[in-house]
């Protein structure tokens, strides 16, 4: 009898596409590098050290609705959400973190062989989604400096439209991850003026002297901004995310979005954490002084070029060295920093920026490192 090849089967883009790299979790770590949890760093995922909220630990505790469906409209998280940020809630949906925001979106907007534009290095979820899809992946990288092109960007969409082939989704991160810059909000103007939905995703936007754009939303139909509860709130472990959305399109992402996420527990949690908002800003106080503090400290290692950061993390360039070298070293003392091998990356590691002991734990790593 013939053996079937299944895996032929398979569709052929996904069958060619590259996995997305995630985080390994703590306890993976733990028993790979032979040491207890409490002896490991952990400043390799943009984690918020300080977790969550007590009110919303409290919100969980006494919940009696865990054995129950989510509300599939989201109500109370949507109400609460739109008082918090200051937009209608008919313009908010929310998902299992901003991946699944993303995900929705994009299967909402591109067909295989539609295009999809990028600005690397950034947040390297854009561009798995696109291979998912099968969709036409464009990147217009970014300056050495981590600074959109602009021009350039404007040029790439305006020569697409020319050609008959105009972009779907045009995604900027801001502040931009990994390396925490920001694009000034008259440079989003600009981009917000071309023929295609610009998506800016504001995962770190707290962190930053930035105003949000979301309540542009209302005004500019092709402008989608994404936020997350997994950085400001501590809630990375949740998948709490929601995006702002025009009213037009926000009706047909309600058409591909799963019922049921987030779900109870996040919800519960997140409505809780926006009460609480002076935990809140302890939280973005603590870190963004432990960001400078990082920085000063990582200046003084005549081998590590710390770039400017409005975010969680800093990132850092290794002149002269080979960062991976340097991140395993590092990880084989407890130590775990982010290194990604990827084009503008290769000769830089990722820090994030955790409480003062792990700043202190990390110098004194780095000071062994051969």
């Amino acid at each position: 009898m013939a053996i079937m090849d299944v895996e032929m089967l398979i569709a052929p883009h996904v069958r060619d596409m590259q996995p997305y790299t995630p985080i390994v979790p703590l306890d993976v770590l733990s028993r790979r590098l032979g040491l207890p949890p409490d002896r490991i760093v952990k400043l390799d995922a943009n984690e918020n050290p300080y977790g969550t909220s007590p009110r919303a630990l409290e919100a969980l505790a006494r919940s009696r609705e865990l054995h129950i469906y989510p509300d599939p409209d989201q109500t109370a998280l949507r109400e609460a959400l739109g008082a918090f940020i200051g937009v209608p809630m008919e313009h908010i949906l929310c998902g299992a973190g901003g991946d699944e925001v993303i995900d929705l979106m994009a299967r909402a907007f591109v067909r295989p062989g539609e295009i999809v534009i990028d600005l690397p290095p950034t947040f390297g979820m854009y561009k798995w989604e696109a291979d998912v899809l099968g969709a036409t992946y464009i990147s217009v990288p970014r300056r050495h400096d981590f600074s959109v092109d602009i021009d350039a960007v404007q040029g790439t969409v305006r020569a697409l439209e020319a050609s008959g082939a105009p972009p779907k989704l045009l995604f900027v991160t801001n502040p931009n991850n990994p390396d925490g810059s920001i694009t000034a909000r008259a440079d989003l103007l600009r981009l917000l003026d071309l023929p295609v939905v610009v998506v800016v995703d504001e995962a770190y936007i707290d962190f930053s002297d930035q105003e949000s754009l979301a309540p542009l939303v209302r005004e500019r139909g092709n402008l989608i901004v994404l936020r997350t509860f997994s950085k400001l709130a501590g809630m990375a472990g949740l998948r709490v995310g929601y995006g702002v959305f025009p009213l037009p399109v926000i009706r047909h992402l309600w058409k591909v979005k799963q019922p049921y996420t987030p779900n109870v527990a996040g919800s519960l949690m997140a409505i809780a954490a926006m009460e609480d908002r002076a935990w809140l800003d302890h939280s973005v106080r603590a870190l963004t002084y432990e960001r400078l503090r990082l920085t000063e400290a990582l200046r003084a290692f005549d081998w590590l070029t710390p770039l400017p950061s409005q975010t969680n993390f800093v990132l850092c360039r290794v002149p002269g060295r080979d960062a991976r070298g340097v991140k395993l070293a590092l990880e084989q003392q407890g130590v775990l920093v982010r290194y990604f091998d990827r084009d503008g990356l290769r000769d830089c590691l990722r820090i994030t920026v955790g409480k003062p002991e792990h700043t202190d734990a990390l110098v004194a790593a780095l000071k062994s490192v051969p």
